[in-house]
């Protein structure tokens, strides 16, 4: 059954902590060239919360109050805020942040601390592999899940691919990640270009990818491209005609606002993390209804990993019986299986990393669309998926 809940529960909590009262520390980048991202996060995270407690924002006759902090995108200040929230706010669980390079300097205040850290929506592999610790949970897809899937979605012989990503965790991790999933499926990576993240000129980037593509014998030429922010290298190196090199763009999923860009490629495949019209599930359904309702606007990209954050510490503490003991806290966790927005997802026991579903997706042009929509291919369900643990 579906339910609607008034729209005044979405507004966060910050106040003097509460003796009796559930604490939720959001640390996320409010500010910054992710702060699109983070007000889809926050405004999951509530929702999340809202659905998961019936309306109440009640756990176990606890209420929840929820705490944000701003890292403006600067590990440094993420390590101190995270600290802040334990130390001076008793926050019990702390979600977040926004950037990779920012998650990873959080990590370890988390095992200082030891309290629990639910990373939402940072991507690098790292964050659940080398750097991972025991108080670390990921809701958020990881670099490995974006790259098997693209790479179930492009790989196949005779495929050429060139990479453009981002010179920081984000995007090594994630190209990293690329080619070891593309092996076995015949396709191959023949160039790799890393740029500044805040790259607007991608004209050098183009020349080096043309120029390496050129003289490669393959039946698809394919410029697969990592990015998250502005900047839109997409639009960029497609006025340059990559067709005339027989080169043609490939590119996973993204924000609402970034899909604009796609609408000039219609046709283009790739595998994504969410888009609001393909989950079938209960869950979703009441978000994108409630979304609608309270906004005016379907809920994006990273508004449904912050609803996926927002149940699942609802259901861990409701499991576990408590919100203060945090070992009891990771034993309800591990293995956890719970309904988000995209179905079912499941706390690995080795790495504490969400494993989840994709979707292979093709970009059609649909009349009073301004984006371009992906339509599903196929899911790309869990099981389909061989993510590495953690080393």
């Amino acid at each position: 059954m579906k339910r609607t809940f008034s729209a005044a529960l979405l507004a966060s909590v910050v106040a003097t902590p509460l003796a009796a009262e559930i604490r939720i520390g959001h640390i996320y980048g409010q500010t910054g060239a992710l702060e699109a991202y983070a007000a889809q996060s926050h405004t999951g995270l509530m929702l999340g919360l809202e659905y998961a407690t019936g309306g109440t924002m009640e756990v176990n006759g606890e209420p929840i109050s929820v705490l944000e902090y701003d890292t403006q995108l600067d590990p440094a200040r993420a390590r101190a805020l995270l600290a802040e929230a334990y130390g001076d706010d008793e926050v019990h669980i702390a979600v977040g942040p926004v950037s990779s390079g920012v998650a990873l300097a959080m990590l370890p205040v988390a095992e200082e601390y030891e309290q629990i850290l639910i990373v939402e929506p940072a991507v690098a592999d790292s964050i659940t592999g080398a750097n991972w610790n025991r108080y670390i949970f990921r809701t958020s897809r990881n670099s490995s899940q974006d790259a098997i899937s693209n790479a179930i979605a492009l790989g196949e012989e005779g495929v050429a691919i060139a990479t453009l990503a981002q010179d920081y965790a984000f995007g090594r991790d994630g190209v990293s990640a690329f080619a070891e999933a593309l092996e076995g499926t015949g396709a191959e990576i023949v160039h790799q270009e890393f740029v500044p993240t805040d790259t607007t000129d991608f004209t050098a980037a183009a020349e080096r990818i043309f120029q390496a593509m050129a003289d490669v014998e393959a039946e698809r030429r394919v410029l697969f491209i990592i990015w998250a922010g502005g900047g839109n290298p997409m639009g960029a190196l497609n006025a340059m005609d990559p067709s005339r090199f027989g080169v043609e763009i490939a590119t996973g999923g993204n924000i609402l606002p970034a899909l604009v860009a796609y609408r000039d490629l219609p046709g283009l495949e790739g595998a994504t993390y969410y888009y609001y019209e393909i989950p079938q599930n209960e869950v979703n359904d009441w978000l994108v209804e409630t979304h609608f309702e309270r906004f005016g606007t379907p809920p994006d990209f990273f508004t449904a990993g912050g609803m996926a954050a927002g149940i699942a510490i609802v259901e861990a503490i409701e499991a576990a019986g408590t919100y203060e003991d945090t070992e009891a806290l990771i034993a309800a966790m591990e293995g956890m299986t719970w309904e988000t927005p995209k179905g079912p997802m499941t706390f690995r026991p080795e790495d504490h990393q969400a494993m989840q579903s994709m979707y292979h997706f093709r970009i059609e042009v649909q009349d009073g669309v301004d984006w371009g929509v992906p339509v599903l291919v196929r899911e790309i369900e869990a099981g389909d998926m061989d993510v590495p643990i953690r080393n």
